[in-house]
């Protein structure tokens, strides 16, 4: 049974919610966090962890059992089929966790929610918020059945589609979907497979990037004009046939899961609207490239949590200004790079020549390879914590 009343109401159960009440009931916070799915989702969706995001989620007690449960990549490397362009390496990061982790979406999730649970919390499914009042000293949400929650705050961690987000009136703007589709496929594949390396392909048909995942698993990413909702072990393979590397192509054996999508680019027009804060995709959402959306997402909860609890126990009020007036030019920023990196992955074919050229000279200086490095495992976001880190260098942000 739900409580009356709360000091935050969550709404949302994925990474993202999970990270905002995890921090809020370690500080002692009365949290409520509810999510519309009666069970938990068992994909693996974002996969990758960086290592900004892991020392974020140190503070919360969640990167031990995260690092345990996933794969170190010391490398990311494109190739235009079989020949290198650019290897950035994460080994030498400035950080206590020098690599991507790669790790389902769903174990980040599980670690989340078993860290809740040890803090006395309780993840409420199967209910769906209808509706949202605000007043001067909180909010009220109305669920689907007819039960309210009072809260002093109210969290829209509910995705790209966030009810919180639309109840409060709060604007969602931005360029929709380009002309291309985007496959993605989780396979096991028999062959050889880099284990320790996140690798992106580009091919005269396109570009295809692949990453290990735990259990030998490997993600596959590609973009392709109509992506089939399910893609099966022919397509995937002739993916890899296609786009992948031209020696010694692993065969796919089976495809454990596979969907499509379409980029967006969003920023909410604010992160607060009075008692209601936003964060991770509720908040922004953009392309997958460079696999920044769930962990910007992870580090506003982590920001969020903290203000929220330094609010409640006595903290001035702007602390949560603070937090929207941040995470709003960081996210805006992380958008833009995104779009970014998508747009060099997929340049027309007449540009593609063009296009690895630019990389090879560029990436051939050594700065600007650890630029990259920095950007990609958001440890530019650490050493620029009041704004937007400085645009990266790489071809094709004009």
């Amino acid at each position: 049974m739900l409580p009356r009343t709360t000091d935050v109401l969550v709404v949302g159960a994925g990474p993202v919610g999970l990270a905002t009440a995890v921090t809020l009931a370690r500080r002692g916070v009365d949290v409520t966090l509810v999510d519309r799915a009666e069970q938990p989702a068992t994909t693996s969706r974002a996969g990758v962890v960086h290592a900004y995001t892991l020392e974020v989620l140190d503070r919360i007690g969640a990167a031990t059992p995260l690092v345990a449960r996933g794969v170190r990549a010391s490398r990311f490397t494109v190739r235009d089929r079989d020949r290198p362009l650019l290897t950035v390496r994460f080994d030498a990061l400035p950080s206590r966790f020098p690599y991507a982790l790669l790790v389902p979406q769903s174990v980040t999730e599980a670690v989340l929610a078993d860290l809740f649970r040890s803090h006395g919390g309780e993840i409420r499914r199967g209910h769906r918020l209808t509706g949202l009042t605000r007043d001067d000293t909180g909010a009220t949400g109305t669920l689907a059945d007819g039960a309210t929650v009072r809260a002093r705050y109210v969290v829209g961690a509910d995705g790209m589609h966030s009810s919180v987000r639309e109840l409060a009136g709060i604007g969602f703007s931005g360029p929709d979907a380009g002309t291309e589709s985007f496959a993605l496929a989780d396979v096991r594949l028999d062959g050889p497979v880099p284990q320790d390396e996140v690798v992106l392909h580009f091919g005269t048909a396109g570009m295809l990037a692949w990453a290990p995942l735990p259990g030998g698993v490997v993600r596959v990413v590609t973009a392709v004009a109509d992506a089939p909702e399910h893609p099966d072990v022919a397509y995937v393979q002739r993916l890899l046939d296609t786009r992948g590397p031209t020696a010694g192509t692993a065969r796919v054996t089976e495809v454990i899961w596979g969907s499509r999508f379409r980029v967006h680019h969003r920023v909410a027009e604010r992160f607060r609207a009075g008692p209601v804060l936003l964060a991770g995709d509720a908040a922004h959402v953009h392309s997958p490239a460079g696999g920044q959306g769930m962990n910007l997402g992870l580090r506003d909860a982590v920001a969020l949590g903290e203000a929220l609890a330094d609010v409640l126990g006595g903290g001035p009020d702007r602390l949560l200004d603070r937090y929207a007036e941040q995470r709003r030019p960081v996210a805006e920023d992380v958008v833009r790079f995104a779009a970014r990196l998508t747009r060099v992955a997929t340049v027309p074919p007449g540009r593609r020549a063009l296009r690895n050229a630019l990389l090879r000279a560029v990436f051939a200086v050594p700065a600007a390879r650890r630029r990259l490095a920095l950007r990609l495992s958001g440890l530019s976001e650490r050493a620029h914590p009041d704004g937007p880190p400085a645009p990266a260098e790489h071809p094709g942000h004009g």
